[in-house]
């Protein structure tokens, strides 16, 4: 094999700007993770599926799934010590994966398209709850405010710019200046929101009954209302949802991992660094669900509201509790918070791919990535009202399109190819990728791992491509007939 495809060869490039503290790796790698799909996506589909017997499926795929991509993403990002637009081609020469270089920038610029606005929106919850606008307010109101906020494309689009002036200013301040300061200081605060909220939260009277539907496993709310014959259907739905959540939640597919092991020396080892990523993630879904689902059942609100149940039902939760406005805005600077922390290491993505593709100057970068993301983000503003008109069948609006190229193609289908990449002699091999993942102190990968890597991954990967597409497919062939 070639030299420079082996992790010795790769310690040897020249250098690269590196994060300033391990911390700082650990807090900006969790930032990228910890956005929406914890905080807004997790909660709604946990209580969709039951509860604490939809949390153990998600905690086993996290395991089986997720942290052994992440584990992937970072070494080909350390071994290689460029973005993914250079990181294929330092490690495979010989060209098979180089057209692989291009699916996290396309990724990461499609996910900016939609991401954006959806953060918008809860940068724009904040003033509004502060304001008491939500107190006594019943469901029939927080709706008729959420749908107002959607009809005005101005709102929308404003609130969208701020995201994208965040993402790409901080960016352009530099890795260590921008990214890392402003990102660990974020999510200190963060943190500290959210505990608050929990302290509030479960000390509700009759939280003790949604902290029980959360943490209690009751595999029969999971087939509450379900009839025996559509049982089967029903788990399998719930572990596709729990599948489809590992990838999602930790962004996982888009090399958005890939980047910041690309960040990091060798002095630990990948696997007890991705543990520790994972781990901080993971508790930010358990907080998130501590605060909705008492919150819900304290106020005898339904936890099973879907999307909706952030801007819609829980402004009702905090309409009616004392202070509600000010516990209401908390809850969206933390919304807001774990939004910008995605949407900053996605910046950082696209911008450091920018840099080693074209060999232009930070400041640059982020100045046309701005750009490029503001442009392309507009379309989804302005999807709920100047453009409404604009929807596939079984699909939905520009968002909900924009989303689905995301999660149900780029996401598994990239991790499915960084799982080949790092596993098979037609890519990097199965004998760097773990030279390289155990490069330094810490908790090691195991070897016997690589059947599972090799073939139960790429298994399971494909199951979630399939299941994702069957309901479309057969919504389709209805249209059809």
């Amino acid at each position: 094999m070639p030299e420079q495809n082996t992790p010795a060869a790769s310690a040897a490039t020249p250098s690269r700007e590196h994060f300033a503290s391990r911390l700082g790796f650990i807090l900006i790698s969790a930032g990228c993770a910890i956005g929406l799909g914890n905080v807004w996506r997790f909660p709604y589909i946990t209580g969709q599926y039951g509860g604490a017997a939809f949390f153990l499926i998600y905690l086993a795929f996290l395991v089986i799934l997720g942290l052994p991509v992440m584990v992937m993403e970072f070494a080909v990002g350390r071994a290689s010590q460029k973005s993914a637009a250079q990181a294929f081609d330092r490690l495979q020469p010989s060209g098979t994966w180089h057209w692989f270089s291009w699916w996290g920038y396309i990724g990461c610029t499609v996910l900016m398209m939609f991401y954006t606005t959806v953060c918008g929106w809860m940068l724009s919850y904040v003033p509004k709850m502060a304001s008491g606008v939500f107190n006594g307010a019943d469901a029939q109101m927080t709706a008729a405010v959420f749908s107002d906020m959607l009809a005005d494309p101005v709102g929308l689009i404003a609130w969208m710019v701020v995201a994208v002036v965040v993402g790409a200013v901080v960016c352009g301040m530099g890795l260590q200046k921008g990214v890392e300061r402003i990102t660990k200081w974020m999510m200190a605060t963060l943190f500290v929101v959210m505990l608050v909220l929990c302290v509030r939260a479960v000390t509700l009277p009759g939280a003790g009954e949604g902290i029980a539907f959360y943490l209690v496993p009751d595999f029969s709310r999971l087939f509450a209302g379900v009839t025996p014959a559509e049982q089967w259907a029903t788990f399998s739905d719930a572990v596709f949802a729990a599948m489809g959540q590992a990838l999602f939640s930790l962004s996982l597919g888009m090399a958005s991992m890939e980047i910041f092991g690309s960040y990091i020396g060798r002095e630990r080892s990948l696997a007890g660094e991705a543990i520790s990523v994972t781990a901080l993630n993971t508790v930010v879904a358990v907080l998130a669900g501590l605060i909705t689902f008492p919150a819900c059942f304290a106020y005898g609100v339904s936890p099973d509201q879907g999307p909706s149940l952030v801007f819609v039902t829980l402004p009702v939760v905090f309409g009616q509790m004392p202070l509600g406005n000010v516990w209401g805005a908390l809850f969206f600077v933390f919304m807001s918070f774990a939004a910008l922390s995605t949407v900053i290491a996605v910046f950082e993505n696209l911008i450091s791919w920018s840099i080693d593709k074209w060999g232009i100057t930070r400041r640059r970068a982020a100045a046309i990535t701005g750009v490029l993301v503001l442009v392309l983000s507009l379309p989804c503003a302005l999807g709920f009202n100047v453009l409404s008109g604009v929807t596939v069948p079984a699909v939905g609006d520009i968002q909900s399109i924009e989303d689905f190229i995301v999660s149900n193609n780029l996401l598994p289908l990239g991790a499915l190819f960084f799982v080949l990449f790092c596993t098979t002699r037609r890519g990097w091999g199965w004998e760097n990728f773990l030279a390289e993942t155990n490069a330094g102190k810490g908790v090691r990968f195991p070897a016997c791992a690589r059947l599972w890597l090799k073939y139960g991954i790429p298994a399971l990967i494909l199951v979630i491509f399939v299941l994702g597409y069957a309901p479309k497919i057969a919504a389709w062939l209805g249209l059809a007939r």
